[in-house]
């Protein structure tokens, strides 16, 4: 391993110990670094001489990495897959955050990262994305999402409507406070907690979730991830909210949304003791 790029949020003060003996670590053994601009900022104001030899670097740069490392919680994660998805770059993730659920390693173990990397700790899964198309989306807006995209109303006292096909043949007229498509990963994010299932993260599927429905017929659907989907919303209010991992952009009533499995699969490392069911029983307290 030569390089490692690192993203993460602006909340590090109370990890500063674990991050200077990480970066410490990492220069031991000569790996170059490179940090995402907003993380080399906020640490630059804590402690200057601790990015001693980091490089920095802004997510609108193609980068060259043999693993990302991201700092935070969930969010930060699926930032990070923005980031350096497309190019293959695997990524663990660093929990600062509240839940973790993409984490492999607690902020206590950053420091014995190299090492962990070093012993062959890890194996990597491979998480299928979701690739969204549509005319409105605004340029510079990422297109793909590890979690879900999420439609909802614009206007708080109005549904949504949202005509859904499948391979082109009509499936549903879902009317409802929103919409959500979610992955595998998802599945125990926004989907869950709107009663859609508990999906392993390497099935090749994707879960059509309605929010609050507004007829007890439409419940949530598994559908095969080689589908093709189309989204095509109405309502009263002249536009609906589409969020893509929560990156809104607003969408013009009667504008077709297209969704289809992303070109790459995103490289998730994971501890090689860790399995799905204890991931399972940890994060949700099934253990408890």
């Amino acid at each position: 391993m030569s390089t490692i790029a690192i993203f993460g949020s602006r909340r590090q003060q109370p990890y500063l110990p674990q991050i200077e003996a990480f970066l410490g670590n990492v220069a031991a053994k000569g790996i170059r670094v490179l940090m995402h601009t907003k993380l080399y900022d906020h640490l630059a104001e804590l402690a200057h001489h601790t990015l001693a030899g980091v490089e920095r670097c802004s997510s609108a740069e193609t980068i060259s990495a043999d693993l990302a490392v991201s700092l935070g919680g969930d969010g930060t994660f699926l930032r990070t897959a923005q980031w350096v998805g497309p190019q293959g770059i695997p990524i663990v993730g660093v929990n600062t955050g509240h839940l973790g659920y993409l984490a492999a390693l607690s902020i206590d173990r950053l420091p014995d990262l190299p090492e962990l990397i070093a012993n062959d700790a890890f194996v990597v899964e491979y998480r299928a994305m979701l690739s969204v198309d549509s005319p409105d989306l605004p340029a510079g807006v990422g297109r793909y999402a590890l979690n879900e995209i999420a439609l909802s109303k614009e206007e708080s006292a109005s549904m949504i409507y949202a005509a859904v096909s499948l391979d082109g043949e009509p499936l549903a007229d879902y009317k409802a406070d929103g919409l959500l498509v979610a992955t595998p990963t998802g599945s125990t994010a926004y989907n869950l907690s709107v009663g859609g299932p508990i999906v392993q993260p390497t099935v090749a599927v994707w879960v059509l979730s309605p929010v609050a429905a507004h007829s007890l017929s439409m419940r949530p659907m598994v559908v095969d991830a080689r589908s093709k989907i189309s989204i095509i919303p109405s309502g009263r209010s002249p536009h609906v909210r589409l969020a893509i991992d929560g990156r809104s952009v607003i969408i013009e009533n009667g504008t077709e949304i297209c969704l289809s499995q992303a070109p790459f699969k995103l490289a998730v490392l994971q501890l090689r003791d860790h399995t799905f069911a204890d991931i399972l029983r940890r994060k949700l307290h099934w253990a408890e």
